[in-house]
């Protein structure tokens, strides 16, 4: 249970890190502070609910996108979270195109590095044992 609930809490950073980054970078990608934690929970969950179902249509009819999952998961996940909330405003085709990408690096970047800042004391328990 713990393990879950530390995989959400890194999986919402993470997210919110990509969101911010994708802000930051790309011209006519927008989040306003107010919208901003909706988005985010929008998008982490529309991210959690489609990452399957878009893994089993590419297995089935592209088996080639199968390495892209992540970046298509990130790009439907970001259409769900802009048309339920005001709070995500992309405004541009290419900022629809680099922010699945902006985002799917900043995510893996904070997947890799949040754990080991976040959980350091563990991780040195373990290596003390």
């Amino acid at each position: 249970m713990i393990r879950l609930i530390a995989n959400t809490v890194l999986v919402i950073l993470g997210n919110a890190i990509g969101l911010v980054a994708a802000a930051a970078i790309i011209q006519g990608f927008s989040i306003n502070f107010i919208g901003f934690v909706w988005s985010l929970m929008i998008f982490s969950v529309a991210q959690i609910i489609l990452a399957p179902f878009v893994l089993k249509l590419s297995v089935k009819y592209l088996p080639a996108l199968r390495g892209g999952i992540a970046l298509a998961t990130v790009l439907a996940s970001l259409g769900v979270a802009s048309v339920f909330t005001d709070g995500l405003q992309i405004s541009s085709l290419s900022a629809w195109l680099l922010a699945p990408f902006v985002i799917w690096v900043a995510t893996v970047a904070a997947g890799v590095l949040l754990p080991m800042v976040i959980f350091k004391k563990t991780l040195e328990n373990i290596r003390d044992k």
